[in-house]
């Protein structure tokens, strides 16, 4: 498995640079009056700039070599970055006529804090740059050893549909040319893996614009994966005690007001009112349905923990800007699960989870890192509860790390509202990093809801309640699984696991009975019958990546065997049984390879 490039600080710097870098250049070859400056940072993947013009003046990737040659003259240059403080008003004056800085600047004057500006070269000299920017950057532009401009899109200032679109330029940097060119080479085999591009080609999904953005349509194969793996999730669950729930897809605006989701989340609800005016709202999480469900009557301690399982849509109302393919949807499928236990129990149920998440992914080959995601005690305002009952959930999380035996990473200010949470961090054959399965421990909900069990003295206690997500949005997890697979997924996995070629069509009836007793035995089969050659039908079944390709013809059909053509070119002939055999150990196994040699 490839693993990812570290971005150290020293990486983050240059990425910075060379965006400044960009928009100098930007500026000298088209000049102040074609292309305002809007805003920029560097990312974990490199840089990008968003430039405004009021004239008919654009852009291309044509023009990349023209900016990148001027680029380049400015590195050269080993002009000096500079940081200078200056007060507001005098900041406004140095970015007289541009909106962008100007509502940038408004922002720090409402926190009360003086701007920083970096200057490009020397301070107030012909040809040096400046800009708005609070670093860090690094001493020169000498130390830029390696960048690339790779793209450009439209971007609504802020994300917003409703502001102007901009120019955004992409580009990233590394600390030598080596590690640039790996990163290109990563990025060509990414554009190839783009799961936008193998839905289409595999037909695993489409959109429509009669349906709307944002809302995946699924075929037949493709929804035969998101069975697969919920079936998967659901088998893993069944083996610790879960329960299957079920929730209606709306709800009162009254839930979320208790829940304190409205407050939170308001703006990103699908609304609707009632003929009789009353407020409803499409569901965009399922945690608060799944506490009434707990509500409904009284548990005693020796009913305890409640253990909820629920794969069901949500939906968000999404800028249309951000929307990009499954990534980023307005109806999300949540493999959700929500424990209610007592707060002694916690630890053990945890746990149980933890070795569910391990058992999954292992059927990916992710290797898993696990990721402490805590509240911010500077920003007590984005949190419900009380700062004692954090502290408490957090110290519980670390201690179950220290027992599995593991290093976690700690992320502050990256717990949900309502508690704290274990995220897993897994790298795909890209080596790029996703953010899969979530553990949040959850002191609030109970109280706002007064979920509690009977304890044994027969008193009220209150309990604590544990979000579960091991794939958190199928979507999303299916974009991951694509790129990572290529589309070519495991047997276990793959919508149809073995194209049957019969070589003429005297072999059709045998064909069709090996198709009948392979769905005996649980194997996804097709069968070819086209009056194409034989390299035509293999031809194509690669082109779909189908796992098994099985010839048939005379020799096969008069010693019952099959000559099997596997993805990667390899071939062997076996008999029926033998193939039946391997496929089903295969499958159940879940194994990652697929070769039938035993």
């Amino acid at each position: 498995m490839a693993k990812p490039i570290e971005n150290s600080n020293q990486l983050l710097k240059i990425r910075h640079t060379t965006e400044h870098v960009l928009t100098m250049a930007m500026l000298k070859l088209y000049g102040a009056d074609k292309v305002t400056m809007a805003m920029g940072p560097a990312t974990d993947d490199g840089f990008y700039f968003d430039f405004d013009s009021d004239h008919d003046f654009k852009i291309s990737e044509t023009e990349f070599p023209k900016i990148e040659a001027e680029m380049q003259r400015i590195i050269d240059q080993n002009l000096p970055m500079s940081k200078q403080t200056i007060a507001i008003k005098e900041a406004r004056k140095m970015f007289a006529g541009n909106a962008y800085k100007q509502e940038w600047l408004d922002e720090i004057e409402a926190k009360g804090e003086e701007a920083t500006v970096y200057w490009l070269g020397e301070p107030d000299q012909e040809n040096s740059f400046v800009d708005l920017c609070a670093g860090p950057h690094v001493e020169s532009t000498g130390e830029i050893k390696a960048f690339k401009l790779l793209s450009i899109a439209g971007a609504y200032w802020h994300g917003d549909e409703k502001n102007k679109m901009l120019t955004r330029i992409y580009g990233t940097a590394f600390e030598s040319p080596e590690e640039l060119d790996s990163y290109i080479v990563n990025l060509e085999e990414a554009k190839k893996r783009d799961h936008r591009k193998l839905g289409r080609e595999l037909d695993l999904f489409s959109f429509s614009d009669l349906v709307g953005p944002g809302l995946p349509l699924w075929s037949p194969k493709g929804t035969i994966l998101r069975n697969l793996l919920d079936d998967f999730v659901w088998q893993l669950r069944q083996q610790k005690g879960y329960s299957k729930v079920e929730i209606p897809h709306i709800t009162k605006k009254d839930l979320y007001e208790v829940s304190g989701h409205w407050d939170k989340f308001g703006d990103e609800l699908f609304r609707m009112t009632t003929k009789e005016g009353h407020e409803f709202v499409l569901k965009p999480m399922n945690c608060p349905h799944h506490a009434q469900i707990y509500a409904r009557k009284q548990f005693s301690y020796r009913e305890m923990p409640q253990r909820y399982s629920n794969t069901t849509m949500v939906y968000r109302d999404e800028q249309t800007g951000e929307l990009t393919g499954l990534s980023r949807v307005r109806s999300i499928t949540q493999d959700d699960s929500h424990v209610f236990c007592r707060q002694n129990q916690v630890t053990e149920e945890v746990n149980a989870v933890w070795d569910i998440v391990e058992k999954f992914y292992q059927a990916f080959d992710f290797e898993l890192q696990p990721r402490l995601s805590l509240h911010d005690p500077k920003e007590s305002e984005k949190y419900l509860g009380k700062e004692e009952q954090w502290l408490e959930a957090e110290e519980q999380l670390r201690k179950l790390v220290r027992v599995r035996g593991v290093e976690a990473i700690e992320a502050v200010g990256e717990a949900a509202f309502y508690g704290p949470k274990l995220d897993f961090m897994a790298y795909d054959s890209l080596g790029r990093e996703w953010q899969v399965a979530t553990i949040q421990l959850d002191f609030n909900m109970p109280e706002r809801f007064d979920l509690f069990c009977i304890n044994e003295v027969g008193e009220q206690e209150r309990i604590v309640m544990i979000h579960v997500a091991i794939m958190g949005s199928v979507e999303r997890f299916l974009s991951i699984i694509i790129e990572h697979f290529g589309g070519a997924f495991p047997v276990w996995l793959a919508p149809v696991q073995a194209k049957i070629l019969p070589i003429a069509d005297r072999h059709l009836n045998y064909a069709q009975k090996l198709k009948e007793q392979l769905a005996t035995q649980g194997i996804r089969a097709e069968i070819d019958d086209r009056s194409e050659r034989l390299p035509a039908k293999i031809r194509d079944a690669q082109m779909e990546k189908v796992p098994y390709m099985l010839t048939i013809g005379d020799r096969e059909i008069d010693n019952n065997q099959l000559n099997v053509r596997q993805r990667d070119g390899s071939q062997q002939t076996v008999k029926v049984e033998d193939f039946i055999k391997e496929t089903v150990e295969i499958v159940k196994q879940k194994r990652l390879e697929s070769s039938l040699l035993t």
